[in-house]
């Protein structure tokens, strides 16, 4: 199934990559900005599986996004790309609400493999909460 994937990154080469690779080995429609103040609004009016985001941003930096995103819509998993992984700097995000952390450089099958993690994550979670619903 199809998942619609937001990607934000300041950086444009970045953002046509990783559109690239999504857009040539799966089936999920992407839509990218360069602009991370742009992203609560997408998010409030967009129906999206997936946020992919780099880390350093000049506006708004990825831990910051997170809280914002989290605020509009919990269930959506997070993905943060950063050329400044550390574990401190992955444990960060993931305790602020991030599904995992890449590091640049990545492989094309690193980033597609955690897509299609992240978007199973995001299933199972639905899954349950509609199960809960019904007890």
């Amino acid at each position: 199934m199809a998942a619609q994937i937001l990607i934000v990154d300041d950086e444009l080469d970045m953002l046509a990559l990783l559109a690239m690779i999504i857009s040539e080995k799966t089936e999920h429609k992407v839509v990218t900005t360069n602009n991370p103040l742009e992203v609560p609004e997408l998010i409030k009016t967009g129906d999206y599986n997936l946020l992919i985001s780099d880390l350093k941003m000049p506006s708004m930096d990825g831990v910051e996004l997170i809280t914002e995103v989290k605020k509009i819509d919990n269930h959506i998993p997070i993905l943060i790309i950063t050329a400044y992984g550390s574990v401190e700097s992955a444990e960060e995000v993931i305790s602020q609400g991030a599904y995992d952390c890449i590091t640049k450089p990545f492989r094309k099958e690193q980033i597609l493999i955690a897509i299609e993690r992240a978007l199973e994550w995001q299933k199972m979670k639905k899954e349950l909460s509609r199960l809960k619903e019904k007890t």
